[in-house]
C-alpha cells in the first residue's frame, strides 16, 4: 500500500480559524484572514479548543487530497461508504485487468495451504478474464467493450489505485471509525496511513484524533468486539 498527499488547503490553520472566529466576531471574516496579530501558535490552540468543545462545522473549509495505490478493491467498496468525499479511482472498463495483481490477506500469508489455494484461485480467475478477452474479440468486441463484461469475474482482491479528497471533518470522522481495531485491517491500515500524514501536516486540528474510543474514553463496540483498551459503555460510567 503507497499513500501520498497531493494537496491541501493552503494556509488551512488560518482559514480555519477566521471561519471560527466568524461565528463569535462582528469582525468580517476577510478581515480576520487578513490580520497578522494573532500568531500561528494561538489559532493552532483557539482550533483545538473549537474541535474538543465539538464545534466541527468550520473544519469543513479545509481539505486534504492523498492519492493511494496497492489496495484492493474490497476496501474501496468500503471507502466509498464515506459519502462527504470526492473518489477518482481506477477503471476497470477503460484498463485491461489481464495478468492483474491482487492484494493477499495477512492470514493468507501466514499458512501456507491458505496461500496456495489462494494465488491457485487468482491464477485461475486471471486465466478465465483473459480467454473472456479473446472469446469477445473473435465477435468483434474488443478496447472497453470487452473488458466491461469481463470484468464481471475480477474479483474483490484485486488491486486498484484512487484519489480521495475530504474535508478536515470528514477525516475525523473516518479515522474515528476506521482507526479502530474493529475495522477491517486493510482499511485500518489505509486510515493510519492518512492520519499519520495529517497529523504531520496540520497537527492543530489531528493531534489526538483516532478511534473513537480515545475521544470517548469508552469503548462503544462493547461485549466481546472491545479490544479492552477501554471499558465498555455499560462499565465506563457514562
Amino acid at each position: 500500500m503507497k499513500v501520498k498527499l497531493l494537496e491541501s488547503t493552503k494556509d488551512a490553520v488560518n482559514l480555519i480559524y477566521s471561519a471560527c472566529r466568524q461565528c463569535y466576531s462582528a469582525r468580517f471574516a476577510a478581515e480576520i484572514f487578513r490580520d497578522k496579530k494573532i500568531s500561528k501558535k494561538e489559532k493552532g490552540l483557539f482550533i483545538r479548543k473549537i474541535v474538543s468543545s465539538g464545534h466541527e462545522s468550520p473544519l469543513e473549509h479545509a481539505k486534504f487530497t492523498f492519492a493511494v495505490e496497492g489496495v484492493s478493491r474490497a476496501l474501496t467498496h468500503q471507502l466509498v461508504r464515506h459519502r462527504i468525499a470526492s473518489y477518482s479511482q481506477q477503471s476497470q472498463r477503460y484498463v485491461k485487468d489481464e495478468s492483474f495483481s491482487y492484494v493477499t490477506p495477512p492470514v493468507f500469508k501466514s499458512d501456507t495451504l491458505l496461500m496456495k489455494e489462494y494465488e491457485s484461485c487468482m491464477k485461475m480467475i486471471s486465466g478465465c478474464y483473459s480467454k473472456l478477452i479473446r472469446l469477445l474479440e473473435k465477435k468483434g468486441i474488443t478496447g472497453e467493450s470487452a473488458n466491461q463484461d469481463a470484468r464481471f469475474i475480477l474479483p474483490q482482491g484485486v488491486e486498484t489505485k484512487i484519489v480521495i479528497t475530504m474535508n478536515c471533518r470528514e477525516l475525523i470522522h473516518f479515522f474515528n471509525q476506521r482507526c479502530c481495531t474493529r475495522a477491517q485491517w486493510e482499511i485500518r491500515q489505509l486510515a493510519w496511513c492518512m492520519l499519520r500524514i495529517c497529523v504531520k501536516k496540520m497537527p492543530e486540528v489531528f493531534s489526538g484524533i483516532g478511534p473513537k474510543c480515545e475521544t470517548l474514553k469508552y469503548c462503544p463496540e462493547g461485549g466481546n468486539f472491545s479490544c479492552g483498551k477501554y471499558p465498555v459503555k455499560k462499565n465506563s460510567g457514562f
